[in-house]
């Protein structure tokens, strides 16, 4: 023991040390968890905006099986009815025919392309989390 009373080789400057790494080191535990906490929220929120446009584009390539259906109803109506060889109805039920086919192409396209923009990676949530480990590197020097 010293004259101060503290064992040889320590200082009082010592335990003032090894208290402000105690609170850096808690206080960047709470940082990196209010960091993933946030993170999460971004992925839920990206991924949720994604599932909304799936959504709508299966909608629209359900309309266009129901206009499918339709066209082969219309173009069955218009074989049977041509085979009991009644000329208007027969032009009626093929237009009709028609107007459903275009209805289902459009319908498909529309669909198909509101598809193919849906992105299931969270391109903000990435970027977030890159940007997140450099924060991180130049922290630890």
């Amino acid at each position: 023991m010293t004259v101060d009373g503290l064992p040889p080789g320590s200082s009082p400057h010592r335990a003032s040390m090894d208290e402000s790494v105690g609170e850096l080191v808690s206080q960047l535990t709470n940082d990196l968890g209010q960091l993933t906490r946030q993170e999460l929220a971004l992925a839920k929120a990206e991924l949720q905006a994604e599932a909304k446009k799936a959504g709508k584009g299966a909608g629209m390539l359900g309309g266009a099986a129901f206009a499918g259906w339709m066209v082969a109803l219309f173009v069955s109506l218009t074989v049977m009815w041509a085979l009991d060889e009644a000329m208007d109805l027969i032009w009626a039920a093929l237009i009709v025919a028609v107007l459903w086919a275009i209805v289902a192409a459009v319908l498909a396209a529309r669909g198909r392309k509101e598809l193919q923009e849906v992105s299931p990676k969270p391109d903000q949530t990435v970027e977030s989390l890159k940007e997140d480990a450099k924060w991180l590197k130049t922290r630890k020097s």
